[in-house]
């Protein structure tokens, strides 16, 4: 059997008017929609964050002048 908790939080008014008014028009209570939001929000922070190393190459600098737009222009109607 789960057991519940009663907790008191200080919120600031303006939020608590959104999360009643979310909640009436949900048709849900506070404390479901409060209990929702740090279920996800806990969930979030379990997830692996990986970070991958983008791949890199040696290209041998610019065949072009990118200073030049004729030069762009040039090589950019060339690849069509």
């Amino acid at each position: 059997m789960l057991s519940n908790m009663k907790t008191t939080m200080n919120l600031p008014d303006a939020l608590m008017a959104e999360l009643k008014k979310r909640a009436a028009d949900e048709n849900r209570t506070v404390t479901s929609i409060v209990e929702e939001s740090l279920r996800r929000h806990l969930e979030t922070e379990r997830l692996p964050q990986h970070r991958c190393a983008l791949p890199t190459w040696r290209s041998g600098g610019y065949h072009i002048d990118v200073d030049d737009k004729n030069a762009v222009w040039d090589v950019l109607d060339d690849a069509r």
